[in-house]
Protein backbone atom coordinates (compact mmCIF):
# COMPACT_ATOMS: atom_id res chain seq x y z
CA UNK A 1 0.00 0.00 0.00
CA UNK A 2 1.51 3.36 -1.03
CA UNK A 3 2.02 6.21 1.41
CA UNK A 4 -0.52 8.91 0.78
CA UNK A 5 -1.25 12.34 2.23
CA UNK A 6 -3.09 12.50 5.51
CA UNK A 7 -6.82 12.65 5.15
CA UNK A 8 -8.53 15.94 6.04
CA UNK A 9 -10.10 14.41 9.12
CA UNK A 10 -6.73 13.18 10.45
CA UNK A 11 -5.14 16.60 9.71
CA UNK A 12 -7.92 18.39 11.59
CA UNK A 13 -7.51 15.95 14.43
CA UNK A 14 -3.80 16.75 14.60
CA UNK A 15 -4.44 20.50 14.65
CA UNK A 16 -7.12 20.07 17.30
CA UNK A 17 -4.75 18.05 19.45
CA UNK A 18 -2.06 20.68 19.09
CA UNK A 19 -4.47 23.43 20.09
CA UNK A 20 -5.48 21.43 23.13
CA UNK A 21 -1.84 21.05 24.18
CA UNK A 22 -1.21 24.77 23.64
CA UNK A 23 -4.36 25.69 25.57
CA UNK A 24 -3.40 23.36 28.41
CA UNK A 25 0.11 24.79 28.50
CA UNK A 26 -1.29 28.32 28.53
CA UNK A 27 -3.64 27.44 31.36
CA UNK A 28 -0.79 25.92 33.37
CA UNK A 29 1.36 29.01 32.85
CA UNK A 30 -1.58 31.24 33.81
CA UNK A 31 -2.11 29.26 37.00
CA UNK A 32 1.59 29.41 37.84
CA UNK A 33 1.57 33.19 37.30
CA UNK A 34 -1.57 33.56 39.41
CA UNK A 35 0.05 31.50 42.18
CA UNK A 36 3.18 33.68 42.02
CA UNK A 37 1.09 36.85 42.26
CA UNK A 38 -0.88 35.40 45.17
CA UNK A 39 2.27 34.43 47.06
CA UNK A 40 3.82 37.82 46.32
CA UNK A 41 0.68 39.54 47.59
CA UNK A 42 0.69 37.50 50.80
CA UNK A 43 4.38 38.26 51.35
CA UNK A 44 3.77 41.99 50.84
CA UNK A 45 0.80 42.02 53.21
CA UNK A 46 2.95 40.43 55.91
CA UNK A 47 5.98 42.63 55.21
CA UNK A 48 3.97 45.87 55.22
CA UNK A 49 1.53 45.16 58.04
CA UNK A 50 3.25 47.64 60.39
CA UNK A 51 2.52 50.53 58.03
CA UNK A 52 -0.95 52.10 57.66
CA UNK A 53 -2.79 52.30 54.36
CA UNK A 54 -6.10 53.84 53.26
CA UNK A 55 -8.71 51.39 51.92
CA UNK A 56 -7.77 50.03 48.51
CA UNK A 57 -9.13 47.81 45.75
CA UNK A 58 -7.66 44.28 45.79
CA UNK A 59 -6.20 44.73 42.27
CA UNK A 60 -6.34 48.41 41.26
CA UNK A 61 -5.08 49.48 44.68
CA UNK A 62 -5.11 53.27 45.03
CA UNK A 63 -5.39 53.94 41.30
CA UNK A 64 -8.28 56.35 42.01
CA UNK A 65 -5.76 58.74 43.55
CA UNK A 66 -4.33 59.39 40.08
CA UNK A 67 -7.60 60.56 38.53
CA UNK A 68 -8.48 64.01 37.23
CA UNK A 69 -7.87 66.06 40.37
CA UNK A 70 -4.32 64.70 40.56
CA UNK A 71 -2.48 62.72 43.20
CA UNK A 72 -0.91 65.54 45.24
CA UNK A 73 -4.08 66.52 47.16
CA UNK A 74 -4.48 62.85 48.12
CA UNK A 75 -0.83 62.72 49.14
CA UNK A 76 -1.26 65.70 51.47
CA UNK A 77 -4.23 64.00 53.13
CA UNK A 78 -2.07 60.92 53.71
CA UNK A 79 0.75 63.02 55.15
CA UNK A 80 -1.61 64.68 57.60
CA UNK A 81 -3.21 61.40 58.68
CA UNK A 82 -0.07 59.21 58.70
CA UNK A 83 2.83 61.59 59.54
CA UNK A 84 5.74 59.19 58.90
CA UNK A 85 4.93 56.76 56.09
CA UNK A 86 2.13 54.70 54.61
CA UNK A 87 1.56 52.00 52.00
CA UNK A 88 0.40 52.66 48.46
CA UNK A 89 -0.99 49.77 46.40
CA UNK A 90 -1.13 49.58 42.61
CA UNK A 91 -1.91 46.55 40.45
CA UNK A 92 -1.32 44.12 43.30
CA UNK A 93 2.07 45.62 44.21
CA UNK A 94 2.70 47.62 47.34
CA UNK A 95 5.34 50.22 48.16
CA UNK A 96 6.09 52.28 51.23
CA UNK A 97 5.59 56.00 50.75
CA UNK A 98 7.99 57.87 53.06
CA UNK A 99 7.89 61.57 54.03
CA UNK A 100 9.51 61.64 57.48
CA UNK A 101 13.03 63.12 57.81
CA UNK A 102 14.30 60.32 60.08
CA UNK A 103 13.09 57.72 57.59
CA UNK A 104 14.56 59.74 54.72
CA UNK A 105 17.93 59.97 56.45
CA UNK A 106 18.14 56.23 57.00
CA UNK A 107 17.23 55.29 53.42
CA UNK A 108 19.40 57.92 51.74
CA UNK A 109 22.32 57.02 54.03
CA UNK A 110 22.42 53.52 52.51
CA UNK A 111 23.48 52.31 49.08
CA UNK A 112 20.21 50.72 47.97
CA UNK A 113 19.73 50.71 44.19
CA UNK A 114 17.18 52.81 42.35
CA UNK A 115 13.81 51.06 42.08
CA UNK A 116 14.10 49.05 38.87
CA UNK A 117 10.36 48.95 38.19
CA UNK A 118 10.30 52.76 38.09
CA UNK A 119 13.64 53.84 36.65
CA UNK A 120 13.84 51.21 33.91
CA UNK A 121 11.24 53.22 32.00
CA UNK A 122 13.78 56.04 31.75
CA UNK A 123 16.45 53.88 30.16
CA UNK A 124 15.25 54.12 26.51
CA UNK A 125 15.41 57.88 26.91
CA UNK A 126 18.53 58.69 28.96
CA UNK A 127 20.37 55.37 28.82
CA UNK A 128 22.47 54.10 31.70
CA UNK A 129 24.12 57.33 32.76
CA UNK A 130 24.91 58.73 36.19
CA UNK A 131 21.25 58.78 37.21
CA UNK A 132 20.69 55.06 36.56
CA UNK A 133 24.13 53.59 37.19
CA UNK A 134 24.76 51.55 40.33
CA UNK A 135 27.72 50.27 42.34
CA UNK A 136 31.34 50.76 41.39
CA UNK A 137 30.55 52.00 37.88
CA UNK A 138 28.40 54.77 39.31
CA UNK A 139 31.17 55.69 41.75
CA UNK A 140 33.73 55.90 38.90
CA UNK A 141 31.49 58.09 36.76
CA UNK A 142 30.60 60.33 39.70
CA UNK A 143 34.25 60.85 40.58
CA UNK A 144 35.11 61.42 36.93
CA UNK A 145 32.45 64.12 36.46
CA UNK A 146 32.79 65.96 39.79
CA UNK A 147 35.57 68.29 38.47
CA UNK A 148 33.10 69.66 35.91
CA UNK A 149 31.32 71.36 38.83
CA UNK A 150 34.39 72.81 40.56
CA UNK A 151 33.79 76.40 41.65
CA UNK A 152 36.54 77.65 39.29
CA UNK A 153 34.48 76.16 36.46
CA UNK A 154 31.19 77.55 37.79
CA UNK A 155 32.41 81.15 38.25
CA UNK A 156 32.46 82.20 34.57
CA UNK A 157 29.16 80.39 34.01
CA UNK A 158 27.36 83.18 35.89
CA UNK A 159 27.91 85.57 32.97
CA UNK A 160 26.71 82.94 30.50
CA UNK A 161 23.60 82.31 32.59
CA UNK A 162 22.88 86.05 32.71
CA UNK A 163 23.17 86.36 28.93
CA UNK A 164 20.69 83.52 28.42
CA UNK A 165 18.25 85.02 30.92
CA UNK A 166 18.46 88.41 29.20
CA UNK A 167 17.56 86.86 25.84
CA UNK A 168 14.45 85.40 27.45
CA UNK A 169 13.55 88.66 29.19
CA UNK A 170 13.97 90.64 25.95
CA UNK A 171 11.51 88.23 24.34
CA UNK A 172 9.12 88.73 27.25
CA UNK A 173 9.25 92.51 26.76
CA UNK A 174 8.11 92.09 23.17
CA UNK A 175 5.32 89.70 24.13
CA UNK A 176 4.14 91.79 27.08
CA UNK A 177 3.69 94.79 24.80
CA UNK A 178 0.90 92.80 23.15
CA UNK A 179 -0.54 90.90 26.13
CA UNK A 180 0.55 90.98 29.77
CA UNK A 181 -0.49 87.33 30.29
CA UNK A 182 2.28 84.83 29.64
CA UNK A 183 2.80 81.08 30.10
CA UNK A 184 6.37 81.01 31.34
CA UNK A 185 7.36 77.33 31.65
CA UNK A 186 8.09 76.87 27.96
CA UNK A 187 10.18 80.06 27.78
CA UNK A 188 12.12 79.15 30.90
CA UNK A 189 12.79 75.65 29.53
CA UNK A 190 14.35 77.09 26.38
CA UNK A 191 16.44 79.46 28.49
CA UNK A 192 17.77 76.72 30.77
CA UNK A 193 18.50 74.52 27.75
CA UNK A 194 20.41 77.44 26.23
CA UNK A 195 22.39 77.76 29.46
CA UNK A 196 23.31 74.09 29.82
CA UNK A 197 24.28 73.90 26.14
CA UNK A 198 26.68 76.81 26.53
CA UNK A 199 28.08 75.89 29.95
CA UNK A 200 28.37 72.10 29.86
CA UNK A 201 28.78 71.64 26.10
CA UNK A 202 30.39 74.93 24.97
CA UNK A 203 27.67 75.42 22.35
CA UNK A 204 28.08 78.53 20.23
CA UNK A 205 25.15 80.92 19.71
CA UNK A 206 21.72 80.98 21.33
CA UNK A 207 19.33 78.05 21.03
CA UNK A 208 16.31 80.02 22.24
CA UNK A 209 15.18 80.82 18.70
CA UNK A 210 16.24 77.48 17.20
CA UNK A 211 13.30 75.33 16.05
CA UNK A 212 15.30 72.16 16.68
CA UNK A 213 15.70 73.16 20.32
CA UNK A 214 11.97 73.76 20.60
CA UNK A 215 11.39 70.27 19.16
CA UNK A 216 13.76 68.85 21.77
CA UNK A 217 11.89 70.63 24.58
CA UNK A 218 8.60 69.22 23.30
CA UNK A 219 10.10 65.72 23.01
CA UNK A 220 11.26 65.86 26.65
CA UNK A 221 7.80 66.99 27.75
CA UNK A 222 6.17 64.18 25.75
CA UNK A 223 8.51 61.50 27.10
CA UNK A 224 7.96 62.68 30.68
CA UNK A 225 4.18 62.40 30.35
CA UNK A 226 4.37 59.06 28.56
CA UNK A 227 6.64 57.51 31.18
CA UNK A 228 4.40 58.73 34.00
CA UNK A 229 1.34 57.34 32.20
CA UNK A 230 3.08 54.02 31.59
CA UNK A 231 3.93 53.54 35.26
CA UNK A 232 0.23 53.77 36.08
CA UNK A 233 -0.93 51.21 33.52
CA UNK A 234 -0.67 47.54 34.51
CA UNK A 235 -0.66 46.29 30.91
CA UNK A 236 2.13 48.64 29.85
CA UNK A 237 4.69 47.21 32.29
CA UNK A 238 5.61 44.52 29.77
CA UNK A 239 8.10 45.99 27.28
CA UNK A 240 6.85 43.97 24.30
CA UNK A 241 3.21 44.88 24.87
CA UNK A 242 4.11 48.54 25.43
CA UNK A 243 6.09 48.76 22.19
CA UNK A 244 3.01 47.59 20.26
CA UNK A 245 0.75 50.30 21.69
CA UNK A 246 0.32 53.78 20.18
CA UNK A 247 1.81 55.24 23.38
CA UNK A 248 4.84 52.98 23.07
CA UNK A 249 5.37 54.03 19.47
CA UNK A 250 5.01 57.70 20.42
CA UNK A 251 7.47 57.25 23.28
CA UNK A 252 10.00 55.61 20.93
CA UNK A 253 9.65 58.49 18.47
CA UNK A 254 10.08 61.13 21.18
CA UNK A 255 13.20 59.36 22.50
CA UNK A 256 14.62 59.32 18.97
CA UNK A 257 14.10 63.08 18.65
CA UNK A 258 15.87 63.63 21.98
CA UNK A 259 18.76 61.38 20.91
CA UNK A 260 19.13 63.23 17.61
CA UNK A 261 19.68 66.43 19.55
CA UNK A 262 22.34 64.97 21.85
CA UNK A 263 24.03 63.09 18.99
CA UNK A 264 24.40 66.38 17.14
CA UNK A 265 26.03 67.99 20.18
CA UNK A 266 28.54 65.15 20.52
CA UNK A 267 29.30 65.09 16.79
CA UNK A 268 29.89 68.83 16.66
CA UNK A 269 32.35 68.67 19.55
CA UNK A 270 34.26 65.72 18.04
CA UNK A 271 34.57 67.57 14.73
CA UNK A 272 35.84 70.64 16.53
CA UNK A 273 38.44 68.62 18.45
CA UNK A 274 39.74 67.10 15.22
CA UNK A 275 40.79 70.52 13.94
CA UNK A 276 44.52 71.13 13.97
CA UNK A 277 45.75 72.35 17.32
CA UNK A 278 42.32 72.35 18.95
CA UNK A 279 42.84 69.09 20.85
CA UNK A 280 46.09 70.30 22.41
CA UNK A 281 44.48 73.62 23.30
CA UNK A 282 41.65 71.92 25.15
CA UNK A 283 43.96 69.48 26.94
CA UNK A 284 46.13 72.35 28.15
CA UNK A 285 43.23 74.08 29.90
CA UNK A 286 43.31 73.86 33.67
CA UNK A 287 39.62 72.92 33.81
CA UNK A 288 37.60 71.04 31.23
CA UNK A 289 33.88 71.40 30.66
CA UNK A 290 31.46 68.51 31.08
CA UNK A 291 31.70 67.20 27.53
CA UNK A 292 35.49 67.56 27.42
CA UNK A 293 35.75 65.37 30.52
CA UNK A 294 33.55 62.71 28.91
CA UNK A 295 35.50 62.68 25.66
CA UNK A 296 38.87 62.49 27.40
CA UNK A 297 37.71 60.08 30.10
CA UNK A 298 39.72 57.00 30.95
CA UNK A 299 38.23 54.56 33.41
CA UNK A 300 40.33 52.84 36.05
CA UNK A 301 40.82 49.87 33.75
CA UNK A 302 42.24 52.16 31.06
CA UNK A 303 39.23 52.00 28.72
CA UNK A 304 37.42 55.00 27.27
CA UNK A 305 33.70 55.52 27.51
CA UNK A 306 31.81 53.70 24.77
CA UNK A 307 29.64 55.73 22.38
CA UNK A 308 26.60 54.35 24.22
CA UNK A 309 27.93 55.43 27.63
CA UNK A 310 28.92 58.82 26.25
CA UNK A 311 25.45 59.48 24.86
CA UNK A 312 23.83 58.25 28.09
CA UNK A 313 25.74 60.79 30.16
CA UNK A 314 25.00 63.58 27.68
CA UNK A 315 21.30 62.64 27.56
CA UNK A 316 21.17 62.53 31.36
CA UNK A 317 22.77 65.93 31.88
CA UNK A 318 20.93 67.52 28.97
CA UNK A 319 17.69 66.57 30.72
CA UNK A 320 18.71 67.16 34.33
CA UNK A 321 20.57 70.35 33.50
CA UNK A 322 17.57 72.07 31.97
CA UNK A 323 14.25 70.43 32.87
CA UNK A 324 14.58 70.30 36.65
CA UNK A 325 16.05 73.82 36.71
CA UNK A 326 13.24 75.10 34.49
CA UNK A 327 10.74 73.65 36.94
CA UNK A 328 12.51 75.32 39.86
CA UNK A 329 12.70 78.77 38.23
CA UNK A 330 9.10 78.70 36.98
CA UNK A 331 7.63 77.75 40.35
CA UNK A 332 9.84 80.26 42.19
CA UNK A 333 8.59 83.08 39.95
CA UNK A 334 5.03 81.92 40.52
CA UNK A 335 5.55 81.87 44.30
CA UNK A 336 6.97 85.41 44.25
CA UNK A 337 4.15 86.58 41.98
CA UNK A 338 1.67 85.20 44.53
CA UNK A 339 3.38 87.02 47.41
CA UNK A 340 4.08 90.59 46.25
CA UNK A 341 5.43 91.78 49.60
CA UNK A 342 8.24 89.21 49.45
CA UNK A 343 8.77 89.90 45.75
CA UNK A 344 9.27 93.60 46.45
CA UNK A 345 11.69 92.95 49.29
CA UNK A 346 13.74 90.69 47.00
CA UNK A 347 13.68 93.37 44.29
CA UNK A 348 14.95 96.03 46.68
CA UNK A 349 17.75 93.74 47.82
CA UNK A 350 18.77 93.05 44.21
CA UNK A 351 18.54 96.72 43.22
CA UNK A 352 20.89 97.60 46.06
CA UNK A 353 23.44 95.26 44.45
CA UNK A 354 22.91 95.88 40.74
CA UNK A 355 21.21 99.25 40.36
CA UNK A 356 24.50 100.91 39.39
CA UNK A 357 24.41 98.97 36.11
CA UNK A 358 27.06 96.43 37.03
CA UNK A 359 26.57 92.97 35.56
CA UNK A 360 25.68 90.21 37.96
CA UNK A 361 28.73 88.24 39.05
CA UNK A 362 29.70 85.24 41.15
CA UNK A 363 30.36 87.48 44.17
CA UNK A 364 26.82 88.91 44.02
CA UNK A 365 25.25 85.49 44.49
CA UNK A 366 26.22 85.36 48.17
CA UNK A 367 25.02 88.93 48.79
CA UNK A 368 21.29 88.36 48.36
CA UNK A 369 20.29 86.51 51.56
CA UNK A 370 16.58 87.36 51.50
CA UNK A 371 16.22 86.38 47.85
CA UNK A 372 17.98 83.10 48.64
CA UNK A 373 15.58 82.50 51.52
CA UNK A 374 12.62 83.05 49.18
CA UNK A 375 14.12 80.72 46.58
CA UNK A 376 14.51 77.97 49.16
CA UNK A 377 10.99 78.46 50.52
CA UNK A 378 9.56 78.25 46.99
CA UNK A 379 11.51 75.02 46.41
CA UNK A 380 10.12 73.68 49.66
CA UNK A 381 6.59 74.28 48.41
CA UNK A 382 7.37 73.21 44.84
CA UNK A 383 10.34 70.78 44.81
CA UNK A 384 11.53 70.30 41.20
CA UNK A 385 11.94 66.54 41.71
CA UNK A 386 8.94 65.57 43.87
CA UNK A 387 9.76 61.88 44.40
CA UNK A 388 12.65 59.40 44.18
CA UNK A 389 12.58 55.63 44.70
CA UNK A 390 14.80 52.90 46.13
CA UNK A 391 14.58 49.12 46.29
CA UNK A 392 15.83 47.80 49.62
CA UNK A 393 18.80 45.50 49.11
CA UNK A 394 18.80 44.46 52.78
CA UNK A 395 16.40 44.78 55.73
CA UNK A 396 15.98 48.12 57.46
CA UNK A 397 14.67 49.11 60.89
CA UNK A 398 13.55 52.71 61.40
CA UNK A 399 13.97 54.69 64.63
CA UNK A 400 10.37 53.99 65.69
CA UNK A 401 11.02 50.24 65.49
CA UNK A 402 9.12 49.57 62.27
CA UNK A 403 11.02 47.26 59.92
CA UNK A 404 11.02 46.34 56.25
CA UNK A 405 12.64 43.32 54.58
CA UNK A 406 14.88 43.36 51.51
CA UNK A 407 13.05 43.62 48.21
CA UNK A 408 10.53 46.26 49.29
CA UNK A 409 10.12 49.38 47.14
CA UNK A 410 10.43 52.65 49.05
CA UNK A 411 9.14 55.83 47.46
CA UNK A 412 10.72 58.90 49.05
CA UNK A 413 8.17 61.69 48.65
CA UNK A 414 10.10 64.94 48.78
CA UNK A 415 6.86 66.80 48.10
CA UNK A 416 5.22 65.06 51.06
CA UNK A 417 8.24 65.73 53.27
CA UNK A 418 8.22 69.44 52.43
CA UNK A 419 4.48 69.66 53.20
CA UNK A 420 4.55 67.55 56.37
CA UNK A 421 3.01 69.59 59.23
CA UNK A 422 5.04 67.54 61.74
CA UNK A 423 8.19 68.81 60.06
CA UNK A 424 7.13 72.28 58.85
CA UNK A 425 4.47 74.11 60.93
CA UNK A 426 1.77 75.61 58.67
CA UNK A 427 3.44 74.00 55.64
CA UNK A 428 1.18 75.65 53.03
CA UNK A 429 2.16 79.15 54.17
CA UNK A 430 4.95 80.88 52.20
CA UNK A 431 7.38 81.87 54.96
CA UNK A 432 10.98 82.58 53.90
CA UNK A 433 12.06 83.10 57.51
CA UNK A 434 12.15 79.31 57.84
CA UNK A 435 15.53 79.62 56.10
CA UNK A 436 16.81 82.67 57.94
CA UNK A 437 20.43 82.51 59.14
CA UNK A 438 20.58 80.70 62.45
CA UNK A 439 17.32 78.81 61.94
CA UNK A 440 17.46 75.12 62.78
CA UNK A 441 15.79 72.13 61.19
CA UNK A 442 16.34 68.41 60.69
CA UNK A 443 19.24 67.64 58.35
CA UNK A 444 16.83 65.80 56.04
CA UNK A 445 13.80 68.09 56.30
CA UNK A 446 14.67 69.99 53.10
CA UNK A 447 15.77 67.88 50.14
CA UNK A 448 15.23 69.72 46.83
CA UNK A 449 18.45 68.11 45.54
CA UNK A 450 17.96 64.75 47.28
CA UNK A 451 20.52 63.69 49.89
CA UNK A 452 23.19 61.18 50.78
CA UNK A 453 25.95 60.08 48.43
CA UNK A 454 23.61 60.26 45.42
CA UNK A 455 22.58 63.86 45.89
CA UNK A 456 22.46 66.09 42.80
CA UNK A 457 25.98 66.57 41.45
CA UNK A 458 24.92 69.87 39.84
CA UNK A 459 23.14 71.44 42.81
CA UNK A 460 25.52 74.41 43.05
CA UNK A 461 25.21 75.01 39.30
CA UNK A 462 21.42 74.92 39.66
CA UNK A 463 21.31 77.25 42.67
CA UNK A 464 23.48 79.76 40.83
CA UNK A 465 21.15 79.68 37.83
CA UNK A 466 18.07 80.07 40.03
CA UNK A 467 19.55 83.17 41.68
CA UNK A 468 20.62 84.73 38.38
CA UNK A 469 17.23 84.13 36.75
CA UNK A 470 15.24 85.45 39.72
CA UNK A 471 17.46 88.51 40.19
CA UNK A 472 17.41 89.66 36.58
CA UNK A 473 13.69 88.94 36.17
CA UNK A 474 12.72 91.00 39.21
CA UNK A 475 14.80 93.92 37.98
CA UNK A 476 12.86 93.99 34.72
CA UNK A 477 9.32 92.94 35.63
CA UNK A 478 6.70 93.08 38.32
CA UNK A 479 5.04 89.66 38.51
CA UNK A 480 1.42 88.89 39.36
CA UNK A 481 -0.49 85.60 39.23
CA UNK A 482 -3.14 85.05 36.55
CA UNK A 483 -6.22 84.47 38.71
CA UNK A 484 -8.10 82.87 35.80
CA UNK A 485 -5.46 80.17 35.34
CA UNK A 486 -4.16 78.96 38.69
CA UNK A 487 -1.45 76.31 38.14
CA UNK A 488 -2.17 72.74 39.21
CA UNK A 489 1.06 71.01 40.34
CA UNK A 490 1.55 67.48 39.04
CA UNK A 491 4.55 65.15 39.29
CA UNK A 492 5.64 64.24 35.76
CA UNK A 493 9.20 63.16 36.61
CA UNK A 494 9.76 66.83 37.45
CA UNK A 495 7.09 69.03 39.02
CA UNK A 496 5.05 70.58 36.22
CA UNK A 497 1.69 72.25 36.09
CA UNK A 498 -1.27 70.51 34.49
CA UNK A 499 -2.42 73.78 32.89
CA UNK A 500 0.90 75.64 32.59
CA UNK A 501 2.26 78.44 34.78
CA UNK A 502 0.61 81.69 33.72
CA UNK A 503 1.72 85.06 35.05
CA UNK A 504 0.94 88.71 34.40
CA UNK A 505 4.07 90.76 33.74
CA UNK A 506 4.45 94.52 33.96
CA UNK A 507 7.62 96.12 32.64
CA UNK A 508 9.28 98.22 35.33
CA UNK A 509 10.35 101.77 34.57
CA UNK A 510 13.15 101.54 37.14
CA UNK A 511 16.40 102.14 35.25
CA UNK A 512 18.13 99.36 37.18
CA UNK A 513 16.50 96.80 34.94
CA UNK A 514 17.54 98.48 31.70
CA UNK A 515 21.09 99.07 32.84
CA UNK A 516 21.65 95.39 33.30
CA UNK A 517 20.96 94.70 29.63
CA UNK A 518 24.06 94.10 27.48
Amino acid sequence: MSVSALSPSRALGGVSGLLQVVSLLGLVLLLIKAAQLYLRRQWLLKALHHFPSPPSHWFCGHKWEYQEEGELPHLLKRVEKYPRACVRWMWGEGLVLVYDPDYMKMVLGRSDPKAHVTYRCLKPWIGTGLLLLEGQTWFQHRRMLTPAFHYDILKPYVGIMADSVRVMLDKWEELVSQDSHLEIFGHVSLMTLDTIMKCAFSQQGSVQTDRNSQSYIQAIKDVSHLITSRLRNAFHQNDLIYRLTPEGHWNHRACQLAHQHTDAVIKERKVRLQKEGELEKVRSRRHLDFLDILLFARMENGSSLSDEDLRAEVDTFMFEGHDTTASGISWILYALASHPEHQQRCREEIQSLLADGASITWDHLDQMPYTTMCIKEAMRLYPPVPVISRELSKPITFPDGHSLPAGILVSLSIYGLHHNPKVWPNPEVFDPTRFAPGSTRHSHAFLPFSGGSRNCIGKQFAMNELKVAVALTLLRFELSPDSSRVPVPMPVIVLRSKNGIHLQLRKLSDPGGDKDKP
